[in-house]
């Protein structure tokens, strides 16, 4: 009877195939978005675990911040410009860390901003001042050139590394390696270019210049202070006692006692991680929730198309109770139809959404960015659960409405 139940029920749905696909559109919709947002989310996870290794999978960072007790305190921790104003962070704070037991490198570094020109070409950028010892701990490789040397940073030489974007746009067709460029208000040689290094921190790091740190500190910003330091541990599963130590040495130097007066914050691979996870599970939850209304709509849409199919097709149920039909049979037809119309859609859903983001992985990669197309199984899981209780949860009523109809006012019905 089952099997019978079944079929009359894919027969109805075939008797009008272009409203059936209209029925399915809204649940269509949803679940394409949902599985885009998804796929997306697992895309855009390879892609920040991607960069954040791309500085060493074994680093920690230092970077320095008003402290939380100052009026300032909440710009402070997110706003760069107030953040390097704390001129505490030397060179020396980084010699000192060095000596600690777990640390085999780090580097200090600073950033500003600059006109760069090439002959008639300019462009705004931005600029990293950063100690050699950052082409020992970054895994990043030159497409040509060569990295600048420890006495050029000390000698604090006019020398850059461009981004591969840069120097496509300042030196269009020309080779730039070995070429003087403008920087500011002064020349510079171009050492090397860097390959694609993609976005960095909502950063553009293929559009940026790269200089030796006591260039960038002495003759571009007039300072003698670091902003934010890497540091290169030996066993990362020390990393938490080792930021721990790092704290302690900074303090001493700082002549800070109140652990709450902190100028600076170390910060573990982890914990940048955390919090990159975090807000982009706001934003998918979000997301979600905006496509979760479609879903809505695509189930009362087929609530309502139900309850028009039961009322054109109310002589055929007075009928079929007539022959002997329960009011469960006639249940379990229209429910069935409910939940094949959202299967459906859910079928198509999940094609159209896998679709659509291996399109966007497609544009990712073409621009550099390290993106992996992936459709996650739980994705699937969810489209498919998703769909099958929207079928349920909305195919009730109108199912139950027919299952109640009394067959000898039904067979009256015109």
């Amino acid at each position: 009877m089952n099997n019978k139940i079944l079929q009359q029920s894919i027969k109805a749905l075939k008797s009008n195939p272009v409203r059936t696909l209209l029925t399915t559109l809204g649940i269509v919709i949803g679940i394409a978005t949902v599985i885009m947002v998804l796929s997306a989310g697992a895309g855009f996870r390879s892609l920040i675990n991607g960069q954040i290794q791309s500085l060493g999978s074994d680093t920690l960072f230092i970077r320095t911040r008003v402290p939380p007790t100052t009026k300032s305190r909440a710009a402070g921790g997110l706003t760069p410009g107030i953040a390097a104003s704390i001129t505490t962070l030397k060179q020396r704070d980084l010699d000192d860390v060095k000596k600690l037991n777990n640390i085999v490198n780090d580097y200090g570094m600073v950033t500003g901003m600059a006109i760069a020109s090439y002959r008639d070409n300019q462009k705004g950028a931005i600029y990293y001042g950063a100690s050699a010892e950052r082409f020992i701990i970054d895994q990043h490789t030159l497409q040509e050139g060569r990295f600048y040397t420890g006495a050029e940073d000390a000698g604090a030489a006019q020398v850059v590394i461009l981004g591969k974007n840069i120097a496509a746009d300042l030196f269009l067709q020309d080779d730039p390696l070995g070429k003087l460029m403008r920087v500011g208000n002064l020349n510079f040689q171009v050492i090397g270019v860097y390959n694609s290094q993609g976005a960095i921190g909502g950063g553009t790091a293929d559009d940026s210049i790269y200089m030796p740190l006591g260039t960038a500190q002495k003759k571009m910003l007039g300072i003698d202070y670091i902003s934010v330091a890497v540091v290169q541990l030996k066993d990362v599963n020390l990393g938490d006692a080792t930021a721990e130590n790092i704290r302690m040495t900074l303090r001493h130097n700082h002549s800070i006692t109140d652990p709450n007066k902190d100028d600076f914050q170390v910060v573990t691979q982890a914990q940048v991680l955390d919090i990159y996870n975090t807000i982009f599970n706001g934003i998918t939850i979000l997301l979600i929730a905006i496509a979760s209304i479609s879903l809505v709509v695509g189930g009362v849409g087929i609530m309502n198309i139900m309850y028009v199919v039961v009322t054109e097709r109310t002589s055929e149920i007075g009928l079929k109770k007539a022959l002997g039909a329960k009011s469960s049979d006639i249940l379990k037809e229209f429910l069935i139809e409910s939940i094949l119309v959202t299967v459906l859609g859910g079928i198509i859903g999940i094609l159209l959404g896998s679709i659509l983001s291996w399109l966007v992985s497609i544009i990712a990669t073409s621009n550099g960015l390290t993106w992996i197309f992936t459709v996650p199984l739980y994705a699937i899981i969810i489209a498919v659960g998703v769909s099958a209780a929207i079928g349920i949860s909305f195919g009730v009523l109108p199912a139950r409405s027919a299952a109640s109809l009394d067959p000898i006012e039904a067979l009256r019905y015109e």
